[in-house]
C-alpha cells in the first residue's frame, strides 16, 4: 500500500498515525474541518482536504480524488459515521479507532470475541454523552463486522487509555504535574488499582499493522505489554524524571475528610480493566518498553503548558487528607 487517509491527524491518535504512516513511506492525506493547528502544514509529504465527516457527498469526493489505499478513522464516535465511511472508501482498506469501553462485561483480561460488547439502543446510538461513548463505540464495532460481511476490508482496534505527547485529556499530565511539584501525592485506595494503558506511539503503529495486515471483520485490542498500578505509574514518573516521590494512599474515610473521594482523582477505576493483546502481537506488533514510553511522556509534558489541572481535585484538600493521615 502507498497512500493513506486519516480521518482527523491533527491532534493525538491522528498526529502520531501520520508520523507512523510518513516514517514508513506512506503518501498520506489529512481530511478533517481544520478547527486545530495542523502541525503538518509544513510538511511537503502531507496533503490537506477539508471536509465534514459527517457529510456523504465530502467523503466520497475524497474517495474519488485520493483513491486511498489504507483509511484510518479517529474520530468517528457514532455508529453511523462508521457505516457511511465503510461505504464511502468501500474499495480501501477501512481501520476504525474504537475503543476498550465498547467491552460491556468485567471480564479479566478482556478478550475480542470472547467479551460481550455493551448493547447500544437506538437513542444511545445518536448521544454524544460520555455516559453512551462505550455503547456508541460498541455499535462501531457491529457496523465494521456488518461492512465486512459486505466483502469490504475493514477492522477495528480497541485501545485502552491512551497516554503519551500531546494528550489533550491531561489525565496523565495531572500525575506527572503532581509528582514534579510535590513531595508527597494522595493516592486514592491502596494504590494497586491496574486500568490498562497504551502507549499513543504504539497505537499508531497498531493502527498501521491492522491496516497492512489485519482480516477484515476482527477486531484488535491494544495495550501496554507491561501494565503498570496507579502506584508504579508515579514511581515510574518519578524515577524518569530524576526526582523522588512518597505515594500517600487513602482510604474513603480519610479522603472525606478533605471532603473527597476516590472518583475524582483521573485514571482511578475500582475494578482492573485489563485487555489481551494476543491477537494484535500475532500480527507482528509489539509495544514500545513503559519506561521508555515513560521518559518521553514525561520529557513533553515538562516542554508543555499542560497540568492537568481540570482534573485537580484540590491540593487543600488533598493537605486535609495528608493531615488526617499524619495523625494515625
Amino acid at each position: 500500500m502507498d497512500t493513506a487517509l486519516v480521518i482527523g491527524g491533527t491532534r493525538f491518535i491522528g498526529r502520531h498515525t501520520v508520523t507512523e504512516l510518513l516514517d514508513h513511506d506512506y503518501e498520506v492525506t489529512i481530511f478533517n474541518r481544520g478547527n486545530h493547528e495542523n502541525p503538518f502544514a509544513e510538511e511537503e509529504r502531507v496533503n490537506h482536504v477539508a471536509g465534514d465527516r459527517n457529510d456523504q457527498t465530502a467523503l466520497e469526493a475524497a474517495a474519488v480524488s485520493i483513491a486511498p489505499d489504507l483509511v484510518i478513522d479517529c474520530v468517528a464516535y457514532r455508529p453511523e459515521q462508521v457505516r457511511r465511511a465503510t461505504e464511502a472508501f468501500a474499495d480501501a482498506r477501512y481501520v476504525y479507532v474504537s475503543s476498550g469501553s465498547s467491552y460491556g462485561a468485567e471480564h479479566v483480561p478482556k478478550r475480542e470475541g470472547e467479551t460481550p460488547l455493551e448493547p447500544c439502543s437506538a437513542e444511545q446510538a445518536s448521544d454524544d454523552s460520555p455516559e453512551t461513548y462505550g455503547a456508541r463505540k460498541a455499535e462501531g464495532d457491529r457496523a465494521v463486522m456488518e461492512a465486512a460481511d459486505r466483502g469490504i476490508d475493514a477492522m477495528a482496534l480497541r485501545p485502552c487509555i491512551v497516554y503519551g505527547p500531546h494528550d489533550y485529556t491531561e489525565r496523565l499530565d495531572y500525575w506527572i504535574d503532581r509528582v514534579l511539584t510535590h513531595d508527597r501525592v494522595v493516592v486514592p485506595g491502596d494504590g494497586q488499582h491496574l486500568w490498562h494503558r497504551v502507549y499513543v506511539e504504539d497505537v499508531a503503529s497498531a493502527l498501521r499493522v491492522v491496516g497492512e495486515s489485519g482480516v477484515p471483520g476482527e477486531a484488535y485490542n491494544v495495550g501496554d505489554r507491561r501494565l503498570l498500578t496507579l502506584r508504579e505509574t508515579l514511581e515510574t514518573i518519578a524515577e524518569v524524571a530524576g526526582t523522588a516521590v512518597d505515594v500517600v494512599t487513602a482510604g474513603e474515610r480519610e479522603l472525606a475528610a478533605g471532603g473527597l473521594s476516590s472518583e475524582e482523582f483521573p485514571l482511578y477505576r475500582e475494578y482492573p480493566h485489563v485487555m489481551s493483546t494476543a491477537t494484535l502481537t500475532d500480527l507482528g506488533w509489539d509495544s514500545t518498553p513503559v519506561k521508555e514510553a515513560m521518559a518521553r511522556t514525561v520529557s513533553e509534558h515538562e516542554e508543555s503548558d499542560r497540568d492537568g489541572a481540570e482534573h485537580d481535585p484540590g491540593r487543600d484538600a488533598e493537605e486535609r487528607v495528608l493531615g488526617v493521615l499524619d495523625t494515625f
